[in-house]
């Protein structure tokens, strides 16, 4: 990897404010404390957040602005205790990779791209090169270091499957983990969650599959890739 001039993909939220957390009766709810009353938000992560979503903790809220919606606000950010600000905004890696991978110099960069039985997150070219590369999210830490998944993903397993088959037909392949919290540089896999996930990454790692590590600044109304790291 090439350490070229650098770009800092960025993402911003319009409307946002403070609340308490207070419960989670599914993946796709939680109850805050907003302005003193109890308000049902959408959670942007259908992950298991158990370490971030603790009872009377701060989180960050997004107003929607679309008022034929069930929640008017999206939970996208939490406060740990030892570490800060952690977006949980399962939605904001792809997107701020997307503004990243604008400054890497290809010529042609397409998300969402179909390979296989799978949707690679984006599909790059540069001359006569062809890259895939699939985008993870990372908001889960121990001892300052970042884990990968914090619940089970059979669909992450198969991306790898899938990029370390694309190896093999001549692509460029990275599993990219935007790392969505400040003072984590590394991500490892999360085995004691799901083993499967961890021998994938071995065996796609040994194909050829490039994982880079992009840390992430995280502000309350903002997201962005702080790296100066180029893929070429």
């Amino acid at each position: 990897m090439e350490d070229l001039n650098g770009y800092e993909g960025k993402m911003k939220y319009k409307d946002i404010c403070s609340a308490k957390f207070i419960d989670r009766p599914n993946r796709f709810i939680a109850h805050v404390e907003l302005n003193g009353k109890t308000e049902t938000v959408h959670v942007k992560n259908t992950g298991r957040c158990r370490e971030l979503l603790l009872p009377g903790v701060d989180v960050i809220l997004s107003h929607s602005g679309n008022p034929s919606r069930k929640t008017a606000y999206d939970l996208i950010a939490v406060y740990k205790e030892g570490l800060g600000l952690v977006n949980i905004d399962s939605q904001a890696p792809n997107q701020v990779v997307k503004e990243w991978l604008k400054g890497q110099e290809f010529t042609l960069v397409r998300p969402e791209y179909g390979y296989g039985d799978s949707r690679i997150d984006f599909y790059m070219e540069k001359g006569n090169k062809r890259y895939l590369m699939e985008v993870k999210g990372c908001t889960l830490e121990r001892d300052g270091i970042g884990y990968f998944p914090d619940a089970p993903t059979e669909r992450g397993v198969k991306h790898l499957h899938e990029l370390a088959k694309a190896v093999s037909e001549g692509y460029q392949t990275y599993l990219a983990f935007a790392i969505q919290m400040e003072g984590v540089t590394r991500v490892l896999p999360n085995v004691d969650t799901h083993p499967e996930f961890g021998a994938a990454l071995e065996v796609a790692e040994a194909a050829g599959v490039k994982v880079l590590y992009l840390p992430c600044r995280v502000e309350e109304d903002a997201l962005y890739i702080e790296t100066r790291q180029k893929v070429i």
